[in-house]
């Protein structure tokens, strides 16, 4: 086990709207080291977004992903040979990943002609409130509220 907690490292804003969480989005979307593909997909996805909705691209992706970030979740928890699904409230680090990545694999199942269109489509659709990652946060904070009884056995 380590001594000490690895250290975060900075990211660098990305180059279009100077915003750290872009660049980390850009590095969830990334395969196999490259970036300027996935950089590529997310500008084409946000112009198209732009493009479908009238509004700004930019302010859409930040409402999709205020939409689908997880406020509970249930944790496996092994008390007496039985094993609870116990709700814990999630770090503000970990609601940030989270949404993002269900926001990427959920556009990845999507059927469209692109990365970015399929993107462009859950952005949108996350930002109203539908969509599979939207239906994704929504299944988590349910069986979080299923689980109430046991959150007596949090840590």
């Amino acid at each position: 086990m380590r001594k000490q907690a690895a250290k975060k490292r900075p990211l660098q804003p990305d180059p279009r709207f100077q915003d750290e969480m872009v660049t980390r989005f850009i590095n969830n979307i990334l395969r196999r080291g490259k970036k300027s593909l996935a950089s590529k997909i997310f500008y084409q996805a946000i112009d198209l977004v732009t493009q479908q909705t009238g509004e700004d691209g930019y302010e859409v992706w930040k409402r999709a992903l205020s939409n689908v970030m997880p406020a509970i979740e249930v944790r496996s928890r092994r008390i007496g040979g039985a094993t609870f699904q116990i709700p814990t409230e999630v770090r503000p680090d970990r609601k940030i990943s989270l949404s993002m990545k269900w926001l990427i694999s959920y556009a990845k199942e999507r059927h469209g002609k692109s990365m970015a269109e399929k993107l462009a489509a859950e952005i949108i659709a996350a930002s109203k409130g539908e969509g599979g990652a939207f239906k994704k946060k929504e299944d988590t904070h349910r069986m979080a509220e299923a689980n109430k009884a046991f959150s007596h056995f949090r840590i």
